[in-house]
């Protein structure tokens, strides 16, 4: 009998169910984006009231990145994933119910709360639910939901008409979370690892190790420090072109379709980068992945900076999706792998608040040196150093360690 094909099925069960999860994050952090215009005429919202619209969910994922990966190494990967698919599903339902600006910043905030909350546990959970070897893989399967969950929120706003057609989208991105739930209920599987490791804590008595020894104790400083510091970078210029890159392509002379076009592919990039490049970390190393990873985000920002018609923007926005959405899953990867079990939630989940870090001064840096004359490209082309910073602190990581130990720490 082979024991192994029921934990392959589990295995194949749990990354479905998370790719789902992370295909409604991704909807439902794209869909304030979408619905902006309709809102905006609804409420009679300002241009800078928008932007406190836009702002005030990514807020919420900071915190809730953090207290939902501490809590999943307290109260299991499972439990908490599930209450975070609770609460955003519910707030992005209260999202169609607002009645004025200040109640819209409420529902946007605790919306983001679930949804920051979700992403270290779906992390945590794929990454556990296969062999070390296969770890990247998975977590690059998952996180592809991501950019394909924005593009079906882009559908969704072309498709529903009039001025009410904008709570559409939050109605789906509330509804499929919670019909998700039963079936994280019945068919999602806690993480054997994390079951395993609160039975060795209890057999020993040993408490749950605290944030400090989490993150900073055991030979972990120097490695945590490096991996915050390729999710701040990465993430500062990923979230300046999401929110920047379709006035950019304007500010070329090109169309709306165009600019449309280029978004498009900036998504279909992301999601096939999510897959391939991540599953290549499992194939040929660490170290080369992320270093043709990191090359390729610098080759993406050099083709956008000097792109003058649709065509090579286009191209720019796929190189550019492929590369750094890529790079996320990988540095998502990563992540999971430097942390052993017992405290895997809670690295993760710091990792990733201090990468929400970066998915809010990416847009505000950019926006302030916009408006005192600087172009686009400038800061595209500005982005690169960034980058190479970037670079230099996830090959420390990896140089820390090496595949084998990557490994070691995995049980």
């Amino acid at each position: 009998m082979n024991i192994s094909a029921p934990r392959r099925a589990n295995g194949a069960i749990t990354i479905g169910l998370c790719l789902v999860v992370a295909l409604l994050e991704g909807l439902d952090l794209q869909s304030t984006g979408v619905a902006a215009p309709r809102m905006a005429r609804e409420f009679h919202l300002a241009v800078a009231q928008m932007g406190w619209a836009f702002s005030v969910g990514a807020l919420g994922l900071l915190p809730g990145a953090a207290i939902g990966g501490r809590l999943a190494d307290r109260m299991g990967r499972k439990r908490v994933l599930m209450l975070s698919v609770a609460l955003f599903g519910l707030f992005s339902i209260a999202t169609t119910q607002v009645w004025n600006f200040e109640s819209l910043l409420a529902a946007r905030f605790m919306t983001g709360l679930g949804l920051g909350a979700a992403m270290p546990n779906l992390i945590a959970l794929c990454s556990e639910a296969v062999p070390p070897q296969q770890r990247s893989t998975a977590v690059g399967a998952m996180y592809c939901g991501m950019p394909f969950g924005a593009a079906i929120a882009a559908v969704i706003g072309i498709v529903s008409p009039g001025d009410e057609g904008w709570r559409h989208i939050f109605y789906v991105g509330g509804i499929g979370p919670l019909l998700t739930l039963p079936l994280l209920a019945l068919f999602l599987k806690e993480s054997a690892q994390f079951i395993a490791t609160r039975s060795d804590d209890a057999a020993h008595h040993e408490a749950a190790p605290g944030v400090a020894r989490a993150l900073w104790k055991e030979g972990r400083a120097g490695t945590t420090l490096a991996l915050w510091v390729s999710f701040l970078g990465t993430l500062i210029v990923l979230y300046f072109l999401i929110n920047w890159l379709p006035s950019m392509v304007l500010s070329r002379g090109l169309t709306r379709t165009q600019s449309g076009v280029v978004q498009m592919m900036f998504n279909i990039g992301g999601g096939i980068g999510a897959i391939v490049i991540a599953g290549l970390m499992d194939r040929i190393g660490r170290r080369p992945t992320v270093t043709g990873m990191y090359v390729g985000i610098a080759g993406a920002l050099a083709v956008l900076a000097s792109a003058s018609t649709g065509a090579t923007m286009a191209f720019g926005g796929l190189l550019a999706g492929l590369f750094l959405v890529g790079g996320q899953s990988v540095l998502y990867a990563l992540a999971s792998s430097i942390y052993p079990t017992q405290v895997r939630g809670t690295g993760v989940g710091a990792a990733v608040a201090v990468g929400r870090m970066g998915s809010i001064l990416g847009p505000l840096i950019a926006g302030q040196l916009l408006a005192i004359g600087q172009s686009a490209s400038v800061l595209v082309a500005a982005s690169i150093p960034l980058i190479a910073v970037a670079a230099v602190a996830a090959l420390l990581v990896v140089a820390r360690f090496p595949r084998g130990q990557f490994m070691a720490v995995a049980h």
